[in-house]
């Protein structure tokens, strides 16, 4: 279990599939993701989530985030591993509405960023948020990400945010010193 100050970070297990499919079913949700809405039963949908806590991928590591009393409000991940690079992209939603603008976000994003640094080889963290999505973006930023690049893809135009992990430092403090941007060649 992977602990912030707001919230804990623990492996998925089965219990957390209605939450999930709800998320995924949700418009609003699937439009902040960029992703289409769900649209498959809740019973072909808990037979793929079984599937998937079964068999672990080895370039993704998704974990479940529960406030501190224990409420599943969330779901955060770092996929597309690729040991080789040293990077990994990152992925946050948090599905309860209630834990919206409260922080909840920031400290999950913080929490993940120490347990990547203190528990991988990964060098560099990255992600894509819409650009419509100023709240995502100030989390970010916030966590220590920069904008590095834009990208229009299938309609959608996002953000491309960058962090490089400083293993000297931890992350929990909000500002940019968990970044190092180093020079890009080009």
């Amino acid at each position: 279990m992977i602990i912030g100050t707001k919230v804990r970070l623990r492996e998925n297990r089965m219990s957390d599939a209605r939450n999930d499919h709800a998320w995924q079913s949700d418009p609003e949700l699937a439009q902040l993701d960029a992703v289409p809405v769900l649209t498959i039963s809740y019973a072909q949908y808990l037979l793929n989530y079984s599937w998937e806590l079964r068999l672990p991928s080895l370039t993704t590591r998704r974990f479940a985030v529960e406030s501190l009393e224990g409420k599943h409000i969330g779901n955060c991940s770092y996929y597309n591993i690729n040991e080789t690079k040293g990077e990994a992209e990152l992925g946050i939603m948090i599905g309860e509405r209630d834990y919206w603008d409260k922080s909840y976000g920031t400290d999950t994003v913080l929490a993940l960023i120490n347990h990547v640094s203190q528990e991988t080889k990964l060098k560099r963290l990255y992600l894509k948020t819409l650009e419509s999505n100023t709240r995502a973006q100030k989390c970010f930023q916030k966590c220590g990400f920069t904008v590095y690049g834009h990208l229009a893809r299938d309609g959608y135009r996002f953000i491309l945010m960058e962090l490089y992990l400083n293993r000297r430092q931890q992350a929990g403090k909000e500002d940019s010193s968990l970044a190092q941007t180093p020079t890009r060649e080009g």
